[in-house]
């Protein structure tokens, strides 16, 4: 029963009146609730916020905090709370000896992983400069601090992708194409402004497509004290852009961080799974008088939906797993090719220099796979753009130690370039891993000279069959780019 309701807790799910699963739950509610203040006793909470708090961070026995032993695979380690110093306004030594007086520094992250929720240390991140982590319970919403834009709340693998751009104002405008809710653009400004000292015009174009979100991107940067450096263009469409026009030509960077599927957030992969109740199936050989065993697999198919493999829904209302269906497999199909789309466009900037893409998927289809094809196309070949090497990145990344994965390099396309040299350029980042981060993928392209003459386009064909996939992207995943934590009145 507990380990039931840590999942309940922790993701939650909502149901209609009428769903068998929320009858048995309602069945049982009385029982449920009486297990459930055992609990918040034996864990010494005293409400179920504490409760939901301390079970969101903490997957370890109930009564001991430490690591996760080998042989325990359904466990992880818990997520941080990750504070970027905005160098805009101030300083790390500064917030150190300011916002964080009361902090006791400690030298690994693991002692801020296992800390309780309520401890006041902190860790200074090895990778990302004036980044700290804390533990994951800690509110600094209603600090001044926080307030005043001096401190961001961002998780560290979303710092990645402008600390590996690292833009420098002698190559010219920086471009964040996708650029809402601000996180990563506020980041390029502070790393540009770390380059600038010579260059007191370094400029930032921030594009947003949707005009709602742009207004949060404008709020952020005005926050962050970045406002005469960033220049929103909300309701500017990144691909309606025609990179042989001014302001666009004298693009030099540019930071692609594209819709995607989300699969690497904290808690997403957390969401629970549920197979539709028998009243939902289509199959002749199942009828809702049919009594069902326990534990019983099937092969269903659901109203609309391709066919799903996975364990029905028992009578107490236990919860079985669905593997991915084909609609998912059709929407992620969709996402790659917009997000190839996105890249390919980007590599037709005749000024551009390097390109910075990631995403927050953990999926091969959106990371590797569109590295790889988008390396293979005509544009990329035409104007001279390759990976960026591990050695020649930043420090910080250079010595992150996951890489993209080899196996999905393999068999894909003819690039004259061993696979293991291609992952070895990419970065990933594990959700619930002792790195602290979520999910995410990072890589960099680069070219090493400027093509005397280039046509600028894309293979037609290409273009035609990448604009009829990304007609059934799924309108739901419009807006998956990152979880945003800088302006909220609860840091979520």
């Amino acid at each position: 029963m507990p380990t039931d309701l840590r999942r309940y807790l922790h993701s939650g799910i909502a149901a209609p009146a009428c769903h068998p699963l929320r009858a048995a739950v309602t069945r049982h509610k009385a029982r449920l609730s009486a297990e459930l203040t055992k609990i918040r006793i034996k864990r010494g909470v005293r409400s179920i916020e504490e409760l939901r708090s301390q079970l969101s961070c903490i997957e370890g026995p109930d009564d001991v905090l430490g690591a996760p032993t080998p042989g325990q695979n359904d466990r992880r380690w818990p997520h941080p709370r990750w504070v970027r110093i905005n160098t805009l306004k101030t300083g790390l030594e500064e917030q150190l000896s300011t916002a964080f007086v009361d902090y006791e520094k400690v030298l690994t992250l693991e002692k801020v992983l296992f800390a309780k929720l309520s401890a006041k240390i902190l860790c200074v991140d090895g990778h990302v400069p004036d980044l700290i982590a804390l533990p994951a319970g800690s509110d600094l919403t209603k600090t001044a601090a926080y307030r005043n834009g001096l401190i961001i709340l961002q998780d560290k693998a979303s710092c990645f992708p402008a600390l590996l751009l690292d833009p420098t104002p002698e190559q010219g405008t920086c471009l964040d194409a996708c650029a809402a809710p601000g996180n990563k653009t506020t980041h390029l400004a502070a790393i540009f402004k770390r380059h600038s000292h010579d260059h007191p015009k370094a400029r930032i174009l921030a594009c947003e497509k949707d005009k709602a979100r742009a207004e949060t991107l404008k709020s952020m940067v005005n926050l962050a004290g970045c406002r005469d450096m960033v220049t929103v263009k909300a309701g500017q469409d990144f691909l309606l852009l025609d990179p042989g026009k001014a302001p666009w030509k004298d693009v030099g960077s540019l930071l692609l961080d594209p819709s995607c599927s989300g699969s690497g957030i904290v808690g997403r992969d957390k969401t629970l799974a549920v197979t539709l109740p028998i009243e939902t199936i289509e199959d002749d050989a199942v009828t809702k008088t049919r009594k069902r065993k326990r534990g019983k697999k099937l092969d269903v198919k659901l109203k609309s939906k391709g066919t799903i493999r996975g364990d029905i829904v028992d009578e107490e209302g236990s919860l079985g797993t669905v593997a991915r269906d084909e609609e998912f497999q059709t929407r992620l199909k969709a996402l790659s090719a917009f997000q190839l789309r996105l890249l390919l466009h980007a590599f037709r900037f005749p000024s551009a220099q390097r390109i910075s893409y990631s995403t927050c998927s953990i999926y091969p289809e959106e990371n590797e796979q569109v590295v790889i094809t988008a390396l293979n196309s005509t544009i990329a070949n035409e104007c001279g753009w390759r990976l960026l090497r591990r050695d020649e990145q930043v420090a910080g990344m250079e010595s992150w130690s996951t890489r993209g994965e080899i196996d999905a390099f393999r068999g894909l396309g003819e690039y004259p370039t061993d696979a293991t040299e291609f992952a070895e350029a990419c970065i990933r980042c594990g959700a619930g891993t002792e790195d602290g981060t979520q999910g995410f993928f990072v890589a960099a392209f680069i070219r090493d000279s400027m093509p005397a003459a280039t046509s600028g386009k894309v293979d037609n064909h290409q273009v035609e069959s990448l604009e009829s996939l990304e007609s059934s992207i799924d309108p739901s995943y419009a807006d998956i780019t990152e979880e945003w934590e800088g302006l909220s009145s609860d840091g979520d």
